[in-house]
């Protein structure tokens, strides 16, 4: 989740502000070197505002097709739901939808979201301000979705095409409520990794941190606990200017520490970043890293309790390059520049400004981060200091239920035990097409990754169940077609 999450978590606009980050890269990842990755790009005309009648102009809505196995008339549309970020970056890391898509006989569809990528509404002037920024919200993407559909069914060739809504993180989250809102358009989701329970009311703001922890403290002995300890050390060597130039050359940083803060932050970043993507094998997602590489960064944290306070920063800071510099080309650090790209993550921000509500939390003693209290009042000021517009905090829970979704249908969800955004997703089936998938040794949105030798078993029964499940939802739509006839 991208996510992409393309989804992991910041600490957004203040010290005391939570929101979700976006899944955006500074460049394109590739898929895996054996894989046939090719797609041809389109752009679409779509209003900007589909709700009301006084805006009247349209955007370039990009696209991307891929139907190399896609031979018979009305043969199955699997419609990745872009999430906050370019395109091409999401087609080339969702692999299951390449690995199933000869054995379904299906169209890929890879539709950005507004407001991401190249699909901007104004142009250069998209995040200008408030006004423009406007249209920016989940409610417009899935009509984004919904009228691109249709005008890919107009075709004789795919009028009784079923489409599948596939995403994750984020996107899984618009592909679960692009079938609750419109069931007429797509025959099922797959929604993996969705939090669409992380809004208030619904789950504990202690959750996402409590699991980040969990995998920590199951990657290596006193792991968790030596990163909880970290902070006060952090305080202590960045109280004088001595300390503040050993932290610098200790992790290596592109520009001197001028704040413990700043650091604090980063490694924050940095251990949520690792939990999301503790995969089994080496990876690229947000950056090169090792097999099951929370093991690998605690083994650098296997202190006593009574280690000494430099002496745990180094560990520390080695813990950190594995995952910034796991390669070794990094001449530096710039504890500045995200892993994310700036614009996809400025959307993110406005879009958890306005109706992406998800309170975060912590309080250093189920966690091993410092403590930090939602405040939802501070969160509104920080966000109308940045974009002049407060959140409504019930939107989310208004627009699509909350957890009142047993009325709906063909939905499933995915969720990984090493995830942290699972705290906030579906984790009991909810009916009997209501889905729940449980991969135990997952981290985020494993099961929509490409097929690996080194998969554990769970995510490969995952798959089995998921295209199962997809075949049945295209053989209802075919049948419900052929009635309509």
């Amino acid at each position: 989740m991208t996510a992409l999450f393309g989804f992991a978590l910041v600490l957004s606009c203040s010290a005391h502000v939570f929101a979700l980050k976006s899944h955006l890269f500074r460049q394109r990842v590739p898929g895996p070197a054996d894989t046939d990755v090719d797609y041809k790009t389109y752009y679409f005309d779509q209003k900007i505002d589909h709700f009301g009648f006084l805006e009247n102009g349209t955007f370039k809505q990009r696209y991307l097709v891929a139907d190399k196995h896609w031979h018979k008339e009305g043969n199955p549309i699997l419609f990745y739901t872009g999430n906050e970020g370019d395109i091409t970056w999401f087609c080339n890391n969702t692999g299951f939808m390449w690995d199933v898509a000869e054995e379904l006989g299906a169209m890929l569809v890879f539709a950005e979201h507004r407001y991401y990528g190249e699909s901007m509404p104004f142009g250069a002037e998209s995040y200008s301000d408030a006004k423009h920024l406007n249209y920016l919200s989940s409610e417009q993407a899935l009509a984004d979705f919904a009228v691109l559909i249709r005008y890919l069914k107009e075709s004789p060739a795919t009028n009784r095409s079923a489409v599948i809504a596939i995403g994750g993180s984020y996107g899984g989250m618009l592909a679960a409520w692009f079938r609750m809102k419109y069931p007429h358009v797509v025959a099922g989701a797959l929604a993996a990794s969705a939090p669409i329970w992380q809004f208030p009311g619904m789950v504990d703001c202690g959750v996402f941190y409590k699991i980040v922890t969990d995998d920590f403290s199951r990657g290596g002995k006193n792991c968790d606990a030596n990163i909880r300890a970290s902070w006060k050390a952090i305080d202590k060597l960045s109280s004088t200017d001595e300390g503040l130039q050993w932290l610098s050359r200790e992790f290596s940083l592109c520009a001197p520490l001028t704040k413990g803060f700043n650091l604090k932050s980063w490694l924050q970043e940095t251990w949520v970043n690792l939990a999301m993507v503790d995969y089994p094998y080496k990876a690229n997602f947000l950056q090169p890293l090792p097999a099951w590489p929370i093991k690998v960064v605690c083994e650098n944290l296997r202190f006593s309790p009574e280690v000494p306070e430099q002496e745990l920063l180094s560990g520390v800071a080695k813990a950190a390059k594995v995952y910034y510099n796991y390669t070794g080309e990094a001449s530096c650090l710039n504890i500045s520049q995200s892993a994310t790209g700036n614009l996809g993550m400025m959307g993110w921000f406005y879009q958890a400004c306005t109706e992406m509500v998800m309170p975060m939390c912590t309080d250093g003693v189920q966690d091993m981060f410092e403590p930090q209290e939602w405040n939802f009042q501070a969160f509104s000021d920080e966000c109308f200091s940045m974009f002049g517009v407060r959140p409504r905090a019930d939107w989310a829970e208004v627009m699509y239920g909350g957890k009142a979704i047993a009325s709906h249908s063909n939905i499933i969800f995915s969720n990984g035990g090493l995830d942290p955004w699972s705290g906030g997703g579906v984790l009991q089936s909810q009916s009997e097409s209501l889905v729940a998938v449980w991969i135990p040794e997952g981290a985020h949105h494993l099961d929509l990754r490409y097929n690996n030798e080194y998969d554990p078993k769970s995510v490969l029964e995952a798959r089995q169940q998921e295209v199962a499940i997809i075949k049945q939802w295209i053989k209802q739509w075919a049948a419900r077609t052929q009635g309509e006839l």
